[in-house]
């Protein structure tokens, strides 16, 4: 091979000599001055430019180097060529590929398949097995490699039966998380529950029975119910009805707490467009608030900036600084302001409103529809809820549900209507007392066990149409509630619904862990001290859950 080689190079170096020696033909030497004769003057300072910063500095190079260049392209060459030699002496070689290869790809793919292969003189076969009916003859079918994620049972185990050792708790992940519990920040005791979303084997519990204020982690319940009653794709209603007899319109709240100015402008003016082509240029305005608000005007925690006077008319959730979410001012009479809002915008339609402002009226029930708005999907709305721990939004939602099941729109019927919507869905509801459905109550309780489940489900292929209770829950350290923590460690892999009142931290939510595993998990911890130091530790312990992979 050296001798070759040697050889080779030998050759090249005459072949180069031969070419500088010997003078160009006279055609091309006159094509070149033609060439450049017609080039000289579009191109002289473009070239005189490269010549002088490009091609002058190079070559100055190649001289200081000549000595280098002479070791270097020999060994190029050289190296060039005993590539090709050894190359050729791997072969022999067929469609790129090296007939040795493509024998033992067959000879897997039959092991594989449980088949035998029968070699040819080219080193090709045919697989036989389940799927060699279908192979091309004489083709070679690539080496099958194992699955890269287990799929999940066709059937889901029944609660506490999954995997594992008799589908029972995992002593390891235990071993991680009791020290991490014992952490004085949290309080006395925490309850604690952790699933696996695909088997539904509880992997870890403590005080899972013992019913605790849930907070905002409340919504979660609330958000699987109204899903499981109304279904995903049902929308909230605010309508402009025209009562005849009394010439009046009557705008008519239908729960809907995401409703904007622009919103209650676009409906002034389809009912301005109404009554223009009715002939109708002057009427007097009522509005409807009573509808979905019930017997009660406001949450028993009383007037709050974290929540406004319950009612079914409202711009803004009754915000008065214009912010959409989160502690805000609320107006004392949310509708009675968005029917002022709507007075000014139909007045600016070119329409004259008797009285020049509206009075409380219950639209009558044969009222003539002259225009309807129509809220985001239910889904978007419980995503809302949940982001951003929007308490009136989940109130309103409450009695959405009360009153798809006709129970009364107060407290106590929400209580009801919640409750046996979630019994209904099978999951465990001792111990549980809805006060509310945003959580603010301090009444209320509910256990780690119910929540947990409540997210399993929500994962499961079973049900659904309640998706949006897991892609409405904050992601940590990116939106919601959680935007401003695990900004050190769980970051954009931990989905999880925060609660908090006084003395109360709640965390419920979804982790993957280092098995690719789905958890579902709840923690609820009272009797704290300091708010940022539970949440925390409650951090802590939810990103502990990634880096285990627990049997």
């Amino acid at each position: 091979m050296r001798e070759a080689a040697a050889r080779m190079l030998r050759r090249s170096r005459e072949a180069m000599r031969r070419a500088r020696g010997r003078p160009a033909p006279p055609a091309v030497r006159l094509l070149r001055r033609a060439g450049a004769a017609a080039a000289r003057p579009a191109l002289g300072p473009p070239l005189r430019t490269l010549r002088r910063r490009v091609l002058g500095p190079a070559a100055a190079s190649v001289r200081r180097n000549a000595g280098a260049w002479r070791v270097v392209l020999p060994a190029a060459l050289a190296g060039l060529l005993v590539a090709a030699l050894t190359i050729g002496l791997a072969g022999p070689w067929e469609s790129g590929r090296r007939t040795a290869e493509q024998a033992r790809a067959a000879e897997l793919t039959a092991e594989r398949r449980g088949g035998a292969t029968t070699g040819g003189s080219g080193g090709s076969g045919d697989a036989k097995g389940e799927s060699g009916a279908g192979q091309a003859a004489g083709s070679v079918p690539e080496p099958m490699a194992g699955p890269v994620l287990t799929p999940l049972p066709a059937t889901r185990p029944a609660p506490g039966t999954g995997s594992g050792p008799a589908g029972g708790p995992s002593a390891a992940l235990a071993g991680l998380l009791r020290p991490l519990l014992d952490d004085p920040a949290l309080g006395s005791g925490p309850a604690v529950t952790v699933v696996d979303v695909a088997t539904g084997r509880e992997l870890f519990t403590t005080g899972a029975r013992a019913a605790a204020p849930p907070a905002s982690t409340m919504k979660l319940a609330t958000g699987v119910a109204a899903l499981a009653a109304l279904g995903p794709e049902h929308r909230l209603t605010t309508r402009v009805v025209y009562d005849a007899g009394n010439n009046r319109v009557v705008l008519t709240g239908g729960g809907d707490t995401t409703l904007t100015s622009e919103d209650l402008a676009g409906l002034a003016r389809t009912t301005a467009g109404a009554l223009s082509g009715r002939g109708i240029d002057a009427v007097g305005v009522g509005y409807d608030a009573g509808r979905f608000s019930g017997s009660e005007t406001h949450h028993p925690i009383g007037v709050n900036d974290n929540i406004s006077p319950l009612t079914s008319l409202m711009v803004n959730g009754g915000r008065l600084d214009g912010s959409t979410h989160g502690p805000a001012p609320r107006a004392v009479d949310p509708a009675a302001e968005a029917a002022a809002e709507f007075v000014a915008a139909l007045a600016e339609a070119g329409i004259t409103v008797k009285g020049s402002s509206a009075a409380p009226r219950t639209a009558p029930g044969a009222a003539e529809e002259l225009a309807v708005h129509h809220s985001a999907p239910l889904a978007a709305l419980v995503e809302r809820a949940l982001t951003y721990s929007d308490n009136d939004l989940a109130e309103s939602l409450g009695r959405q549900v009360a009153a798809a099941d006709g129970r009364p729109l107060d407290l106590a019927g929400v209580s009801r209507a919640l409750t046996d919507r979630l019994a209904g869905l099978g999951l465990p509801t001792e111990g549980l007392a809805i006060a509310d459905a945003s959580g603010l109550d301090r009444e209320g309780r509910l256990t780690t066990g119910l929540l947990a489940r409540l997210l399993a489900l929500a994962a499961g292929p079973d049900h659904p149409e309640l998706r949006p209770v897991l892609t409405g829950m904050p992601v940590a350290g990116f939106n919601g509630t959680l935007r401003n923590r695990y900004e050190e460690r769980g970051g954009g892999l931990i989905r999880a619904k925060t609660g908090t009142l006084t003395g109360v931290n709640a965390l419920a939510g979804t982790a993957v862990d280092a098995d690719g595993r789905v958890l579902a998990f709840a923690f609820l911890a009272h009797g704290t001290v300091s708010p940022s130091a539970a949440e925390a530790a409650l951090d802590t312990t939810a990103a502990t859950l990634l880096s285990c992979g627990c049997p």
